[in-house]
């Protein structure tokens, strides 16, 4: 029996590109922030963090424990917010939720939901503290951002599957 002429277009993609899609997708989401619009609130999510977290929580081996620092420096950069401060924050979400991930045997959607806006809320808070520590206050403006955040968090989760379906060859 013969098998099958093989197409060429349904191999798998090159390692190299695997290993870079995950870290590329955070850094193009970071360098969406900034893209020129007019607003008279800022309500834009904070898409770079919420791309890290829908990898971190959907494929745990995407990223090293490590990798919040370069990515989180690269954010601070484009973002304008002081020099390690989503550094210094995302690497703390990153060490919660090593810990759940110990803690917990099985997570389903909705806890892994619960987690991300947590570290969203968390990051947005003490961001805005690290910003401007005098005149810092949680207002309506900050929570509504928290609020669109979490909320756009699934459609985030989302992506994040069909880049990794895409990245795996699916």
């Amino acid at each position: 029996m013969r098998t099958p002429a093989r197409n060429p277009y349904d191999a798998p993609p090159p390692p190299v590109l695997q290993r870079i899609v995950p870290g590329a997708s955070v850094m193009i989401a970071s360098l969406l922030t900034i893209w020129p619009y007019v607003a008279s609130f800022p309500l834009l999510p904070p898409l770079g963090l919420m791309i890290l977290l829908g990898w971190r929580l959907m494929r745990p081996d995407a990223f090293a424990i490590w990798a919040a620092l370069p990515l989180g420096f690269f954010d601070d950069l484009v973002s304008g917010q002081p020099l390690g401060s989503a550094m210094l924050l995302w690497m703390i979400c990153f060490f919660v939720i090593d810990m759940i991930d110990q803690r917990l045997v099985f997570r389903d959607f909705w806890q892994n939901w619960l987690i991300a806006a947590g570290s969203i809320g968390f990051c947005l808070i003490a961001g805005r503290l690290i910003a401007s520590p005098l005149g810092a206050h949680v207002d309506t403006v900050l929570l509504l951002q928290a609020v669109i955040s979490i909320m756009l968090f699934p459609l985030v989760a989302r992506f994040c599957a069909w880049l990794d379906g895409k990245r795996e060859g699916a």
